[in-house]
This record gives C-alpha cells, sequence and structure tokens, in this order.
C-alpha cells in the first residue's frame, strides 16, 4: 500500500477536473488526478469535440451539396460514413493527448482508474495497482452519464445513448431521436445530413426548451424544412426493440400511434455520476443523483469539495471548468468572485445554430423587467448574403429603465462564435447604447449585434 501526501487529488478528469488540477499546479500545490476513461473525460472523447468533428462532416456534406450556388459543379459526391467517424475519433484522440502533455508540463500525477473516497482525506486507487492516497483537499469531479425514461430501456444495439450515436460502423436509414435538448438536436442535424430519415420526439411544446421561443420556432421551421420531422408536445409511452427496428409508441393530443425506424436514440438528459466513490462513506451529501454545494463547491464533507455536471446544471464543459478555478482559488484563498450563472453562454451546433447568453423574453417578462427588444436578421447584411448564412437573426433584449443587456440570442450560421462578445458585454453591465456605439467592422456578421442592439432604440440603419 503505497502513501501519497497531495495538496490537492482530483477523483475524474474531464474539463473541470483537469482544469482544476492545472490551475492547483500554477498555484504550487502538489496536485493529483485520477481518471477512469481517457483525460479529458466525456467532453474530450464522448462529447462535445468528436461530436463537433461529426457536425463539421454533416456541414460539408451540405454546403458541398449546394457549391452550385457558388459556380462550382461536380459529379458523384460519395460520403464515406466510417471516415467521418474515424476522424472524429481522431480528433479525440489528439485532443486527449493534449491534456496528458499538460499533465505532464504542470508536474501533475495522474492515475488511470477509479478513486473511492475512504474518509479522513484518503482516496483508494483502483485500476493498475491498487494503492491508498492522502490529500488535504479532495475535489469530486465525476461528472455525468445519459439518463432514460420510464419504459425505456437501454441496450446499446437498437436503443443507443450518444455515446453510440458517435461511433456507429454504419449509417443507419432511420433514427427516432428521443429528447429535443442540444444533443438530440445536434445529432439530429448530423444524421440528417447524411441521409437518415430523423424523427425527433419531444415531450415539451418546443425544441431546445432552456432557449428564447421564438428563436426556437424560427430554428424548428429550419430543421423541418431540412427534412427532420419534429414531433413536440408528444410522450414516448414506451419502447420496444426487434431484431431490425425499433417500435416507439407515442401519445400527442390524447392520440396514440406507433413510430419505428432502425435505431432510437435516448436524449433526454443527463444524472450525475455519484455512485460507487465512497460518497457515503466520507459523508457526502448527495441529493436527486447530485452532490449538494455551496457556493465555493464545499460538500458537506470537511475538505471535501465538487464541480461540474455531478452537481447538477447547468451540464457544461465550460461550466465545470470554471467551477474547478473557482474551486482551487478558494482553497488557495484568493478570494474569487463567484461565478455568474447569468452570464454563461450556451450553445447548440446545428446547422444554422443558436447560442444564447442571459435572460429570455419570457423570463425577464416573469422577473418584472420593462423591456426594449432589439431584433436584426441576418439577411440584409452584405457579409451574411456573400458567404450564403442569411438565415436566423440577433435577439437582444435590454432592461428599458437603465438599458442593461439582460439577454441576447441568435440564430445563424456563426451564432456559437458571436456570443463571446455578447457574454463580456453582460459581464461588464453593457448598455445597449454602448453596443451600438462600439463601431463593428464591416461587412461583417457581427454588424448584426451593433444593428440589433440600435433596433432596440429605433435606430438600426439598415433595416
Amino acid at each position: 500500500m503505497a502513501q501519497n501526501d497531495y495538496d490537492l487529488f482530483l477523483v475524474g478528469g474531464g474539463p473541470g477536473g483537469y482544469t482544476a488540477a492545472i490551475r492547483a499546479a500554477q498555484l504550487g500545490m502538489k496536485t493529483g488526478l485520477i481518471e477512469r476513461d481517457r483525460l479529458g473525460g466525456v467532453c474530450l472523447n464522448w462529447g462535445c469535440i468528436p461530436t463537433k468533428a461529426l457536425l463539421k462532416s454533416a456541414e460539408l456534406v451540405q454546403s458541398l451539396k449546394r457549391a452550385n450556388e457558388h459556380g462550382i459543379t461536380f459529379d458523384n459526391l460519395q460520403v464515406d460514413f466510417g471516415q467521418i467517424i474515424k476522424r472524429s475519433r481522431g480528433v479525440a484522440d489528439r485532443v486527449a493527448k493534449g491534456v496528458e502533455f499538460l499533465m505532464k508540463k504542470n508536474s501533475i500525477s495522474w492515475f488511470h482508474g477509479t478513486g473511492r473516497l475512504l474518509g479522513g482525506g484518503r482516496v483508494e486507487l483502483s485500476g493498475g495497482n491498487r494503492e491508498t492516497v492522502s490529500a488535504r483537499h479532495i475535489v469530486i469531479a465525476t461528472g455525468a452519464r445519459a439518463r432514460s425514461i420510464p419504459g425505456v430501456t437501454i441496450d446499446r444495439k437498437r436503443v443507443i445513448t450518444s455515446m453510440e450515436a458517435m461511433t456507429l460502423e454504419r449509417r443507419p436509414a432511420s433514427m427516432i431521436i428521443i429528447g429535443a435538448g442540444a444533443i438530440g438536436i445536434e445529432f439530429a442535424y448530423f444524421y440528417n445530413a447524411l441521409g437518415t430519415q430523423v424523427t425527433v420526439v419531444e415531450m415539451l411544446p418546443t425544441i431546445l426548451p432552456v432557449e428564447d421561443r421564438e428563436l426556437t420556432k424560427e430554428l424548428e421551421r429550419s430543421l423541418k424544412k431540412q427534412g427532420i420531422e419534429i414531433l413536440t408536445d408528444t410522450r414516448v409511452e414506451k419502447v420496444t426493440p426487434s431484431a431490425n427496428t425499433v417500435s416507439v409508441t407515442v401519445v400527442s393530443q390524447g392520440t396514440t400511434k406507433e413510430l419505428d425506424a432502425e435505431l432510437v436514440l435516448v436524449a433526454v438528459g443527463v444524472q450525475g455520476n455519484v455512485e460507487g466513490f465512497g460518497l457515503e462513506t466520507a459523508g457526502v451529501v448527495v441529493e436527486r443523483d447530485r452532490i449538494k454545494v455551496d457556493t465555493h463547491y464545499r460538500t458537506s464533507a470537511a475538505g471535501v469539495y465538487a464541480i461540474g455536471d455531478v452537481i447538477g446544471p447547468p451540464w457544461l464543459a465550460h461550466v465545470a471548468a470554471a467551477e474547478g478555478i473557482h474551486c482551487v482559488e478558494s482553497i488557495a484563498e484568493k478570494n474569487p468572485e463567484p461565478i455568474d450563472y447569468l452570464s454563461i453562454p450556451g450553445c447548440t451546433y446545428c446547422k444554422p445554430q443558436i447560442a444564447s447568453v442571459g435572460l429570455t423574453e419570457e423570463k425577464a417578462l416573469e422577473r418584472g423587467h420593462e423591456l426594449k427588444i432589439g431584433r436584426f436578421p441576418f439577411r440584409p447584411l452584405g457579409k451574411a448574403v456573400a458567404v450564403g448564412e442569411s438565415e436566423g437573426q440577433v435577439k437582444l433584449i435590454f432592461d428599458a429603465k437603465y438599458g442593461e443587456l439582460l439577454g441576447a440570442h441568435i440564430l445563424g450560421g456563426d451564432a456559437t462564435e458571436m456570443i463571446a462578445e455578447l457574454v463580456v458585454a453582460k459581464r461588464l453591465e453593457t448598455t445597449g447604447k454602448d453596443l451600438y456605439h462600439a463601431v463593428h467592422a464591416h461587412p461583417t456578421l457581427s454588424e448584426a449585434v451593433m444593428e440589433a442592439a440600435a433596433a432596440a432604440y429605433g435606430e438600426a440603419i439598415n433595416i
């Protein structure tokens, strides 16, 4: 039984865990980490990164099909599904190796295996060799996994999760996706673009329920135009797999019907990985598959902290990383500011993309704000027309009394890149007039931000 003393030890090496480890090392702490999959966790290996590689391939296929609009013609376009999957896995491998390099660069000890809390600042490591380490501070960053719903059993063959969806050996002819959140919509876009007949089933009245309804309605129209069948206000009763197909029983407005497809992808959300890590032994309180923490990510057990997906929503890699940095800086008594969860961007990488920060129009009204709302479509912008990205709009929500930016919502080709300007603007409590008096380069898609801010005050020029 080897005994190693650490200032900080992390259980989980995803975006939250490895980011916290690096920050701890920068602050002079002797740091260790254990990860049971690969460094980078779900995000780098099975989520954010490889899915974006897949989505880029789908986007390229769509662009090639429209190449004649740019005066480019060719014959016999072929899509090698296996190569698309292989490239995605290669991208994930490359990024994961980059994290391994960062561990070595920052002199962080890392282990492959599972960590189990024993209490008293000790962690039992199981993997290649079983040993126990001790640490003054322990951070739980074990992430989350796909969850299901009553009546649906995930067999990972006919009824799959996002993990299987990104490593299929061949493209299915048809797919039913249960859940219209970011994961469901991204995979719907990907498989539809490659030729799969896709049906999305969502229990709530709208796709992407956390986003602004005006923009999600516009996105839904676009996705339907692309050939995706979308059934909202529809509840799944049961899923019955057979040898070659899957039957899904759904109920909509009191009517029951059967849907059939080659595969069913369950994308109804995630649940925290709280089992098997000795949390009960260490005295860590868990509520509804989430570890309970305070504003500095301290759990109920002295010296034990938790960050990322395992503490609940928002289940986003950049949130986990920010929480990791805050947690470590708090341990180091750097007095970091609490994270402003209303200034966290959310991004969905379908086509057109949708990105947002802050309050939706509905939420702002619920909170009693009097609003000024500015909208500007991409269609009038010269750059949007030139590059063929004229679908969508920028919608900005301001407090009418003070002019402060309350929320920003973008539907468009580069929405997930454009949102960063508005994240900074919101964090700095920027007003609408500040935004539209900031001269934006021409021609750019970002001019839509300036014009939307001006539109809120009746001063937009190009519409």
